[in-house]
C-alpha cells in the first residue's frame, strides 16, 4: 500500500501565495508521475499539474505560470507552489501517485482563496 499525506491548505486572499507538500511512503518502487488534482462541488476532478519521473511536467491551462510543481525524490515529496491565487482556485486539491498503473490518491486539502 501507498499512502500520501498532504499539508499546506488554507485561506488566503486573492493574489496571495501557498505551498502544497505532499509526502509519500509505504510501498514505493517505481514512481511513474506524481502530482495534483483539484475538485470543486458538483464537477469532476481535473488535473492541476503533474510531474513524471522522466521530468515532463503538465499544467492545466488555467494555472500555467501561476502554478510550479516540484519534487524530490529522495523523499518521494511533490510540491506545488501556488501564486497569484485567484477566487477561482478555491478547491480540494488531491495528491495522486502514479506507479505501475496505478493511481494512489491523498485525502485532500482544501484552499480557500478570498476576493
Amino acid at each position: 500500500q501507498v499512502q500520501l499525506v498532504e499539508s499546506g491548505g488554507g485561506l488566503v486572499q486573492a493574489g496571495g501565495s501557498l505551498r502544497l507538500s505532499c509526502a509519500a511512503s509505504g510501498s514505493i518502487f517505481s514512481i511513474n508521475a506524481m502530482g495534483w488534482y483539484r475538485q470543486t462541488p458538483g464537477k469532476q476532478r481535473e488535473l492541476v499539474a503533474l510531474k513524471s519521473s522522466g521530468g515532463s511536467t503538465n499544467y492545466a491551462d488555467s494555472v500555467r505560470g501561476r502554478f510550479a510543481i516540484s519534487r524530490d525524490n529522495a523523499k518521494n515529496t511533490v510540491y506545488l507552489q501556488m501564486n497569484s491565487l485567484k477566487p477561482e482556485d478555491t478547491a480540494v486539491y488531491y495528491c495522486i501517485l502514479r506507479q505501475s498503473g496505478y493511481g494512489y490518491w491523498g485525502q485532500g486539502t482544501q484552499v480557500t482563496v478570498s476576493s
